[in-house]
């Protein structure tokens, strides 16, 4: 066989598609597409946002951008289950690499991360942006919001990062209230899934808890979310805390009694047709996770929405088996 090498730097002719590669080795991009800065033609950006300093109880996410590539690989060569297609030949994406950050200088990485957005957007290609911990959604947020207007929230979460702050800090627990309140998301239209915390406070979320969905089902919670988000511009943030962890082990703040990742998964694929704009995966913590199953998790999620992007693109799905 041919050495073609790796596809991360040798693919410079075209973004599509994809070719054997060993999956012990080579470049880490994310399900090894080609590295680049171009976005010329490009649906897709795939990034990485190395930062964990908003972490309120363990650290470790900054890792979590390379550990998602890294556990990505084993889904780079097959064609796509349960859609039974490969992404790549509809859908052009490429890895941008990470967003440059001074964790030293705290009060510029907020601008930071928002300006390394508007450059993708303002390109015309959507966002994948692989975590750190849940503040960097805040700046990905505005960035969105820029280019679509207020957005639906999709929220993965075991906590509502709803709480409020003193108003001058950042960290990964009010987020979400700071773009309440700024108007860039419409929480009329947004949903908080897999919840397992309190607060006071109604913001006008819907809150699918974990107990809720336990009871009445993955198909009850997704229409739920598909009736509240309509034909808004839905944006997706996927904290793997939002699942138990038994599936996600290696995360900041775990919780007991959240989603299977075959939950999570399924409601992903549920949410199939909404006008899905965006998408951030966060609190991957490599320390704390074991045999990358938290990891391998988090790039399963992010490979299913690419797989929802490139259906809506014309992808045929082709089924295997009964599903």
């Amino acid at each position: 066989m041919p050495d073609e090498g790796d596809q991360a730097f040798r693919r410079k002719d075209t973004t599509r598609g994809r070719w054997h590669e060993m999956t012990y080795g080579g470049a880490l991009s994310f399900l090894r597409r080609n590295y680049s800065r171009d976005l010329s033609g490009v649906d897709v950006a795939v990034t990485g946002v190395p930062y964990d300093n908003a972490v309120t109880f363990r650290p470790g996410c900054r890792l979590g951008p390379q550990a998602i590539r890294a556990a990505s690989v084993q889904l780079a060569e097959l064609k796509a289950f349960p859609f039974g297609f490969d992404p790549f030949e509809t859908l052009s994406v490429v890895d941008y690499g990470d967003a440059h950050l001074d964790p030293h200088h705290p009060e510029t990485v907020i601008p930071d991360i928002e300006a390394h957005a508007d450059e993708i957007l303002q390109a015309g290609a959507r966002m994948l942006t692989l975590g750190g911990d849940h503040s960097i959604a805040y700046p990905l947020l505005r960035a969105h919001a820029k280019k679509y207007g207020p957005v639906a929230l999709i929220q993965f979460d075991a906590h509502c990062d709803t709480w409020e702050d003193d108003g001058k800090q950042y960290d990964h627990g009010s987020m979400f209230l700071r773009a309440a309140r700024e108007g860039i998301i419409d929480t009329g239209k947004s949903t908080q899934v897999g919840l397992r915390s309190f607060n006071d406070q109604d913001f006008g979320f819907e809150i699918l808890t974990s107990p809720w969905i336990h009871r009445n089902g993955i198909d009850a919670a997704v229409k739920v979310a598909r009736e509240r988000a309509g034909d808004a511009p839905v944006y997706i943030s996927f904290d793997v805390d939002g699942m138990d962890p038994a599936f996600a082990p290696g995360t900041g703040t775990p919780v007991p009694g959240g989603l299977a990742s075959w939950q999570a998964l399924e409601f992903i694929r549920g949410l199939d047709g909404l006008n899905l704009v965006g998408m951030d995966v966060v609190e991957v913590s490599p320390p704390y996770d074991h045999s990358e199953i938290t990891a391998i998790a988090a790039a399963t999620v992010a490979h299913d929405w690419l797989c929802l992007l490139a259906k809506a693109k014309g992808a045929a799905v082709v089924e295997t088996g009964r599903l």
